[in-house]
């Protein structure tokens, strides 16, 4: 179950692989994301330390956050992945030129995770052509649709 997604990830990068990652949040974290107050359409993920960081996701602390505390909405996170994973990452991150964008967090068996991918930046002339060619599907859907009703058999 999706909690939220970030839609422009695919629209400015080629996604090639996707990993699946715990993330490390306080109490009020959980509970401000369980209500939905999570956002991801700005933030980035880094290689620090040999440990895989997001940085710039933004958590509105709820009303009701505790008095004891003073909540930081865009603290850095880290990831939970197995080492072998994360040094096959900072091998792609470091040698190949590739970023790692957070695609969406969900639920998996009570837990708030991530989905983040390995991609490529687009050129402007590539973002482009996705535009046009999803504009051409969305409108051959159209005129199909239109053609199937319109027809008297």
């Amino acid at each position: 179950m999706s909690i939220v997604d970030n839609r422009r990830a695919t629209h400015d990068y080629f996604i090639e692989d996707r990993y699946e990652a715990g993330v490390v949040l306080e109490g009020w974290e959980v509970k401000a994301i369980r209500a939905g107050h999570v956002q991801i359409k700005e933030s980035y993920i880094i290689v620090r330390d040999g440990a895989i960081w997001v940085v710039g996701m933004h958590i509105s602390p709820l009303p009701t956050a505790s008095t004891h505390i003073s909540p930081e909405s865009t603290r850095t996170r880290k990831l939970l992945l197995h080492k072998e994973e994360i040094n096959k990452l900072i091998g792609k991150v470091e040698q190949r030129g590739y970023t790692l964008v957070p695609l969406n967090l969900h639920y998996k068996n009570g837990r708030i995770k991530m989905d983040f991918g390995l991609g490529r930046g687009k050129k402007l002339h590539d973002k482009r052509d996705t535009s046009r060619d999803k504009d051409w599907q969305r409108e051959k859907e159209r005129l199909l649709k239109h053609d199937t009703r319109n027809r008297k058999d």
